[in-house]
C-alpha cells in the first residue's frame, strides 16, 4: 500500500482534536530561548515543519511556573508576559501553515541536564528527594503546600495555553521527570497518601490532571505523556502486566485526560509477553482512548544509546511500512516523529509522495545548526 493510501495520511477526527493527518511532531528539548522565551527563530521552526505536512506540533518541553521546574538551560517557559507573547506568535504562525499546536507543560523534578550543576539557590524537587532507585538524597522533598503549589502552576499554565491559542496541552509525565518520579517507585519513598501503593503513587498526576481539566474548556485538548522507561534507568518499569497497566491507566481516564502519548524508545517492540502490542496498542486497548506511538520511527537506529546515555551520531532513514501496517490494523491512532522531522521538515511530506532518496539522515552534529 502507498503511503498515501494508508490511515497515516487520514484525517483524525476527535471531539477535542482534529488533524489533518495522523503525523505528530514530537516533542524535542532543543535549549533555544535563551531567556526562557521562544523568539521569531522558534516561531519559524515549527512552521517550517507545519508546512512539511505534520498535523500536531507538540512542542518542546515548556517549564511551569515554579520556582524549581527548569533544570536546563535555554528551554522555554509557559509563564509571563513575555514567554506566552513569544508563544503567540508560535500559535499564530502553525494556524496560519495549516496545522494545529500544542505545548508539553513540564517540570523537571530533581532530574537534571548530565553535565550541568543544579542552581544551589535552587534545588530540584521531587517526592522524595532523590533522582534514582536506590539514590542518595540529592533535593527537596516536597511538602504538601509544594506538592499544592505545583498542581497550581500546571492548571494556571493550561490556562493561559488555552488563552493564547494552543489546541489542547500535554502533560509530560515520563522519563523521570516530577509527575514521573511520584509514579516510579524507585523515586517515591513518601509513607503519606502520595506514597506507597501505586493508587497514592498515582495521586499527583491525578490532581494535576483535574486541576487542568477544571482551569480549561471543556472542549480543550489534555494528552497525557507516559513511559516506562527512565533517562535515569532505560530498564525501569512501572508495571510488568496489561491487568497492572490497566489499574496504572483508569484513574488517569477518570481524572480527564482525552488522548494518551506512549513513549518507548522502539515502538516496533512488544511491551508485555505472548502479544505484539506496544505500549500503545495495550493502552488503547485497556482505555478504548486513541493513542500515540513514539519510537525511533522512520530511523535505523533508536533513540539513545544505552552505553553512552547519549543520541548516535548518525541515524539513517528507513521504510516506515511496519508503522503503516500497524497503524492500519488499528493499533494506535497517531504516530509521533522525533529526529526525522528535527532534521528534515519536509519528512511527512517526503514520505507522503515516496520520496524516499530525499530524505536526509539524521546527524547529531547537526543539531547545533538546525533551523
Amino acid at each position: 500500500m502507498k503511503p498515501s493510501d494508508s490511515t497515516l495520511f487520514t484525517t483524525f477526527n476527535h471531539p477535542k482534536l482534529t488533524l489533518n493527518n495522523r503525523i505528530i511532531m514530537a516533542p524535542m528539548t532543543r535549549n533555544y530561548s535563551p531567556s526562557n522565551a521562544p523568539g521569531d527563530d522558534v516561531a519559524a521552526y515549527y512552521r517550517r515543519r507545519t508546512e512539511g505536512g505534520v498535523g500536531l506540533i507538540i512542542t518542546e518541553g515548556t517549564t511551569v511556573n515554579h520556582k524549581a521546574a527548569n533544570g536546563y538551560p535555554g528551554v522555554p517557559c509557559i509563564h509571563g508576559k513575555a514567554a506566552l507573547a513569544g508563544w503567540k506568535k508560535v500559535v499564530d504562525g502553525v494556524h496560519e501553515a495549516g496545522g494545529k499546536i500544542i505545548p508539553q507543560l513540564w517540570h523537571t523534578g530533581t532530574a537534571r541536564r548530565l553535565g550541568t550543576e543544579p542552581n544551589p539557590e535552587v534545588p530540584g524537587f521531587g517526592p522524595s528527594g532523590i533522582a534514582k532507585a536506590g539514590g542518595k538524597k540529592v533535593a527537596h522533598e516536597m511538602s504538601i503546600e509544594d506538592i499544592k503549589e505545583v498542581v497550581d502552576s500546571f492548571a494556571q499554565a493550561a490556562k493561559d495555553a488555552e488563552q493564547v491559542g494552543f489546541d489542547g496541552v500535554e502533560i509530560h509525565g515520563a522519563h523521570g521527570y516530577l509527575i514521573d518520579q511520584f509514579f516510579w517507585e524507585g523515586t517515591n519513598q513518601r509513607t503519606d497518601e502520595y506514597g506507597g501503593s501505586l493508587q497514592n503513587r498515582l495521586r499527583f498526576g491525578v490532581e494535576i490532571i483535574k486541576a487542568i481539566r477544571a482551569a480549561v474548556a471543556p472542549s480543550f485538548a489534555i494528552v497525557f505523556r507516559y513511559s516506562q522507561w527512565k533517562l535515569q534507568d532505560y530498564t525501569a518499569r512501572l508495571v510488568e502486566s496489561p491487568e497492572d497497566l490497566e489499574k496504572f491507566l483508569s484513574p488517569l481516564v477518570e481524572a480527564g485526560v482525552d488522548i494518551f502519548h506512549c513513549s518507548t524508545r522502539r515502538f516496533w517492540e512488544p511491551e508485555f509477553e505472548g502479544s505484539d502490542l506496544n505500549l500503545a496498542g495495550w493502552t488503547k486497548k485497556l482505555t478504548g482512548l486513541p493513542t500515540i506511538t513514539v519510537g525511533s520511527v522512520g530511523l535505523d537506529v533508536s533513540f539513545i544509546n544505552e552505553e553512552t546515555h547519549g543520541m548516535d551520531t548518525v541515524a539513517a532513514p528507513t521504510k516506515i511500512d511496519g508503522l503503516i501496517e500497524r497503524m492500519d490494523n488499528d493499533e494506535f491512532d497517531l504516530v509521533a516523529v522525533g529526529r526525522a522531522i528535527l532534521v528534515d521538515p519536509e519528512w511527512p511530506n517526503k514520505i507522503k509522495e515516496e520520496r524516499y532518496d530525499d530524505i536526509k539522515s539524521f546527524d547529531k552534529k547537526a543539531l547545533y545548526t538546525l533551523s
